[in-house]
């Protein structure tokens, strides 16, 4: 039987505090949540390799590495409000439940919304509300967020994202540029969003946050 638990401590000691991943509630939530029961069941082995997990047609569980500091750097509170967009089985809506007030998990996929939706009661994440819907609409009648984190490349970011979430909140997003990819963290003042870039990674671009082609005549 695979010892899941030491190969989360290893994931942790291996991938995630090398990362200077450092905020304790980061570090603590993925030492909790077993990884493995969040992938497809023919996935489970390779849950904790250091790479993106495949779960559909263009869709990912984002490694350990990028979850943790994308989560280390938008320094979620106890108080806040998550949008968790492109939540896929709900892993990312676990770990962040457990730093967060409250998570919405956002997946257009009903049958994985169905199915996180269970797997996450079953972790006992019950702070988490699973929204199915389209990903690049977001899901404003739960918000305005504090923190939204984007489980996914975007070439192009979709308004109705960025004007459900707060001022003063702060936005995860890993920009794509071919097969290359850059996470920033976007901060919301004044209705405007200001990004500074954090660090490299890289997964498929997610529906409905591809670049628009534009006309020419």
């Amino acid at each position: 039987m695979t010892d899941f638990a030491a190969r989360r401590l290893m994931m942790v000691d291996t991938q995630v505090r090398p990362s200077d991943v450092t905020k304790f509630p980061v570090i603590d939530a993925m030492l909790t949540v077993p990884r493995e029961t969040f992938v497809p069941a023919s996935r489970r082995e390779a849950a904790y390799a250091g790479d993106n997990v495949d779960i559909g047609p263009n869709r990912v569980v984002l490694e350990p590495r990028t979850l943790a500091k994308m989560l280390d750097a938008l320094n979620v509170q106890g108080d806040e409000l998550v949008l968790d967009v492109g939540c896929g089985l709900g892993y990312s809506s676990a770990v962040a439940s457990r730093m967060a007030q409250a998570v919405v998990a956002l997946e257009e996929d009903e049958a994985m919304a169905s199915e996180a939706q269970s797997l996450l009661l079953d972790a006992g994440a019950d702070n988490v509300i699973t929204h199915t819907g389209p990903l690049a609409e977001g899901a404003a009648e739960h918000g305005p967020f504090d923190v939204i984190i984007v489980q996914g490349g975007v070439e192009q970011l979709p308004d109705a994202l960025t004007d459900q979430l707060k001022d003063d909140g702060r936005i995860a997003c890993m920009f794509m540029q071919g097969a290359l990819g850059e996470v920033r963290i976007g901060y919301k003042s004044g209705g405007a969003i200001s990004w500074r870039f954090e660090f490299n990674a890289g997964a498929p671009v997610l529906p409905g946050f591809e670049k628009q082609s534009a006309f020419a005549l």
